[in-house]
């Protein structure tokens, strides 16, 4: 097997050093080149044909966001994109993920980190990762008739709904296209999981508020959570639903990581299926592994109404979390990320007030 070839580009010197040895030191990766700053990444990769970039978000001459602008426009190819947790980073991240980067890695230690051998393991899996990711495609004229199984119609369905959704790698404009399909009166709460650290869930939270007709917030331990309102768990806290009184309210956690995940998918999932008298709608998007499997199997177990669909492997950067739904045998409906926004409203919809 080819080695996956990578372009560094960052105005760090000493970021470039760092990040090329992290890449030579594994067999799967081989260094093709690096670039002080966009213009240079913009030839460069004109001249070396990499399979993925990992591209610095602040740099001067031309900086991350238009460097990736670019990409895309001219020979779209996967990116990483080299962050650092501060307020300016971490929201310019946030949109360069909705404009098209695949994954993003943090520096431990701002700007200039002489710690990133931490994140060694980090740097490559994401590389990796993104090497095999699909970048966006038209939807397909060939529509899935959505597995054998049709979801059944409730005979008394409850008051409230939930909905629940997990994404992970290519999440970020997944959620995006959904978020700003839905009306400003979407009848039922809306709780998210994203794979994502600290610092960074807020500026997501941040933009898609901006962006969409509903409100969408980062979570706040022990809100009651309102319908016309998406709540995306916090970064480095699990996020559960719960009841409080009549009402039902977040609960956020610091227990173990889940698949090395902290928030996970499925302690959001599994909590969900413990809440009776709840109409349940659970949404697995791009990612991957295999996170959320097992909560819509607890979901199902509990409550076969549960209507639980997962993203179309033609629409998904990384088609991990979804196929793994998918062999389940939970999964009602496989939905292109263009169709996922209307699928939900409708059966939200069609619960309003019941």
């Amino acid at each position: 097997m080819k080695p996956i070839r990578v372009l560094v580009i960052d105005d760090s010197a000493f970021m470039r050093r760092m990040i090329s040895d992290i890449i030579g030191s594994d067999d799967r990766l081989e260094l093709v080149g690096t670039a002080r700053n966009g213009n240079d990444g913009i030839k460069k990769i004109k001249h070396l044909s990499p399979d993925v970039v990992t591209l610095d978000v602040e740099m001067p001459i031309m900086d991350g966001i238009t460097t990736l602008q670019k990409i895309m426009e001219e020979r779209p190819l996967p990116v990483v994109m080299v962050s650092s947790v501060t307020a300016a980073g971490t929201d310019k991240t946030i949109q360069a993920i909705s404009n098209g980067a695949v994954d993003f890695i943090t520096k431990p230690s701002g700007a200039i980190s002489l710690d990133i051998t931490r994140i060694k393991r980090e740097i490559i899996r994401k590389v990796v990762t993104a090497a095999h990711a699909v970048l966006p495609k038209r939807e397909s004229k060939t529509q899935h008739p959505i597995r054998a199984q049709q979801i059944e119609k409730p005979l008394r369905p409850h008051a409230k709904t939930v909905v629940a959704i997990g994404s992970s790698t290519g999440g970020p404009k997944a959620l995006q296209q959904i978020l700003t399909e839905l009306s400003a009166d979407f009848p039922a709460p809306i709780l998210i999981v994203q794979h994502m650290p600290a610092g960074f869930t807020k500026s997501l939270a941040t933009r898609l508020n901006a962006l969409a007709g509903i409100h969408v917030r980062e979570a706040v331990h022990g809100e009651i959570i309102q319908p016309e309102t998406a709540y995306i768990a916090r970064g480095n806290f699990h996020m559960k639903i719960r009841k409080a009184g009549t009402a039902l309210a977040i609960e956020l956690t610091q227990e173990n990581e889940l698949f090395g995940h902290r928030p996970a998918v499925d302690v959001l999932f599994e909590s969900l299926a413990l809440q009776d008298n709840v109409n349940k709608i659970a949404v697995v998007l791009t990612g991957m592994g295999h996170d959320g499997s097992q909560g819509i199997i607890q979901l199902k177990q509990r409550d076969k109404n549960t209507i639980v669909i997962a993203e179309a492997e033609e629409s998904s950067i990384v088609y991990g979390m979804p196929k793994s739904a998918v062999k389940t045998n939970c999964v009602n409906y496989i939905r292109h990320l263009h169709k996922i926004g209307d699928t939900i409203a409708q059966f939200a919809e069609s619960l309003r007030g019941k």
